[in-house]
């Protein structure tokens, strides 16, 4: 099976990045060259673009529990007060892209639906502030990649599985090993942010009112997005995880195994259980 370990190793035997490897290992698997695996990242990364652009747009889900909260968010006069730019950035396109699944849109499961606001925003509000080129963009889509087929072929991605630390443990993983990388940071260092971007989310919930994917997923995935910011600047400063990635990713497939079932994507638990969750359920006939 695939390791961070392993990607880590083959980076620094060719001399190369994370998302090289990957993107070799993927051109294998697919047998295509090069060029095609990173031509459909391109159209990947925009559909993501599309996504959060359209998010900001603010429509309406279809349960009504979430839209307009990006946008909104993005017009207050307060947003960005604590946490700048980027952190205003990321914020707005994690709840945009998010809205936009619970509308019915066209996303990006990265690595699930119910995840897929943090990677792009995360990689969106970096190149507004780094100037990321998109192809640059592009080798961290790449990168993000290979931490999801680690997590996903040791562990899991899914919420009914694993809990929501599953899906957007996993996103705000892959989001701070690609950010990681994109600001020069070494395979070493990509590999801390990976591990403590998923300790910070450890034995994190699926618990979604009325089953559907608005709350609290929505703002899960600003908590992400933020959460890969974090995890990606301590470890671009040196600081590292004392776990190692794989064997944090196996303490995550641990704890998703012990997790109650009523705690994984059933809506029997946490959240969706309290009063006003459960007259919500009710209104809606759910």
């Amino acid at each position: 099976m695939l390791t961070v370990k392993h990607l880590i190793d083959e980076a620094n035997k060719n001399k190369c990045k994370i998302s090289d490897i990957v993107c070799r290992l993927q051109s294998r698997e697919q047998q295509v060259d090069e060029y095609q695996t990173r031509k459909l990242m391109r159209s990947t990364l925009e559909t993501m673009r599309t996504s959060v652009k359209n998010g900001l747009k603010g429509g309406v889900s279809n349960g009504g529990l979430c839209g307009k909260l990006s946008k909104e968010y993005i017009k207050h006069g307060r947003s960005g007060i604590l946490l700048g730019k980027i952190g205003k950035d990321a914020i707005a396109y994690a709840l945009a892209a998010a809205e936009h699944n619970a509308c019915m849109g066209k996303i990006v499961a990265a690595p699930t639906a119910g995840s897929c606001g943090i990677l792009p925003a995360v990689l969106l509000a970096a190149q507004n502030e780094f100037e990321f080129t998109d192809e640059e963009l592009v080798s961290g889509l790449l990168n993000s990649a290979g931490i999801s087929l680690v997590v996903a072929e040791n562990a899991s991605i899914s919420g009914a599985k694993g809990g929501c630390q599953a899906e957007c443990g996993t996103a705000s993983a892959a989001a701070a090993s690609a950010l990681t990388e994109l600001m020069g940071g070494s395979p070493e260092m990509c590999a801390h942010a990976c591990a403590i971007a998923f300790k910070f989310i450890l034995g994190l919930t699926c618990d979604p009112v009325a089953g559907l994917v608005e709350v609290p997923c929505v703002k899960r995935n600003a908590s992400g997005a933020v959460n890969a910011l974090v995890a990606a600047e301590l470890a671009l400063c040196g600081i590292e995880s004392v776990i190692p990635a794989d064997e944090v990713i196996s303490a995550m497939k641990q704890t998703g195994e012990l997790m109650s079932i009523s705690l994984k994507e059933t809506s029997q638990a946490g959240l969706a259980v309290t009063p006003t969750a459960l007259e919500i359920t009710n209104r809606l006939g759910l």
